[in-house]
């Protein structure tokens, strides 16, 4: 009985060894595909959990293990998540930049660590980069001024509610809305102030641009979320058009109920998912291009029910 009883507890033990050696091999054969960290500058914002989304499934279909970490819109936190994924040995790394200027030392030590760097929707100033995905910010701007041109009957006075200062999101986008509103010589620019692309902020910067400027027509955000903190300011008052940027659920549900006039909607799913193909390749050794462009589409109320 004792002999019977340990070939039985023997048997028991070279099975469970056996599974532990499997699991390990499978382990072994994930991190042989490359460990793959995406830094998003903030995961409070539907646009990025979207991206995030878009990223995470693109690495399920691929056999990709990601890494996602939230900087929570500071560029310093960012940096310090940088330096942690040089030391676990992550073998590729997206980033999407709280700030492009402040997160170039950090691409620069990527950079010298031989770690193969890629940008998502936000660029990067300093440092390389094996690929820039973006959507085209500088003609999404200009489809905004003219859409609001358009819908405050091209004269009057507009306010712009810029983001992160430093952001290449914002700058391009600022850049391609003044450009664009340039054409409307009845349209003049009075204010422009960071909300930081932050609803919150969107609502207390816009009750102060409207104090100090009570014949405002219209506003143009340079995202979603401060557009939509505009509209909690504005409240009923539909004399003053608001317009963004970036296409998320909560816009298009103001479109379609005729609170604001439109976003141009980008498609962070796309993004986060070309960025995972990209870092496939990379870590293959095979080339990608050095930036891949994302379309942008004006949504208005005519269209919306196209994108919801």
């Amino acid at each position: 009985m004792f002999k019977k009883l340990l070939a039985i507890v023997s048997a028991a033990a070279l099975a469970l060894t056996l599974t532990g050696c499997n699991r390990d091999t499978q382990s072994e054969g994930a991190s042989d595909a490359g460990d793959v960290v995406l830094l998003v500058s903030t995961l409070n914002n539907p646009f990025f959990v979207d991206l995030r989304d878009g990223a995470q499934a693109k690495a399920d279909e691929l056999g990709l293990t990601l890494q996602v970490k939230d900087a929570q819109n500071d560029a310093s936190t960012q940096n310090n998540q940088i330096d942690n994924a040089i030391a676990s040995g992550a073998k590729l790394v997206i980033i999407n930049p709280v700030d492009s200027d402040a997160a170039g030392p950090g691409v620069e030590k990527l950079n010298n660590a031989d770690i193969p760097v890629i940008a998502v929707d936000r660029g990067v100033s300093s440092g390389k980069l094996a690929s820039f995905i973006s959507s085209d910010n500088v003609a999404g701007g200009k489809q905004a001024a003219e859409e609001l041109a358009k819908a405050i009957g091209e004269e009057g006075e507009v306010a712009i509610l810029q983001g992160i200062p430093g952001s290449s999101a914002s700058r391009d986008r600022g850049q391609g809305f003044e450009e664009g509103i340039a054409a409307f010589s009845k349209i003049k620019v009075v204010a422009k102030q960071t909300a930081n692309f932050d609803r919150a902020q969107g609502l207390d910067v816009t009750n102060n641009l409207l104090q100090a400027n009570p014949n405002i027509k219209g506003i143009f955000a340079e995202n979603d979320e401060m557009a939509l903190g505009a509209l909690e300011a504005i409240g009923s008052d539909s004399n003053v058009k608001v317009f963004g940027f970036d296409g998320t659920s909560d816009a298009l549900t103001a479109i379609s109920a005729d609170r604001m006039v439109g976003t141009i909607a980008q498609q962070p799913k796309e993004l986060g998912s070309l960025a995972l193909d990209a870092a496939a390749k990379l870590l293959k050794k095979e080339s990608v291009d050095a930036e891949i462009p994302v379309d942008v589409v004006s949504v208005l109320k005519a269209n919306v029910g196209d994108f919801k």
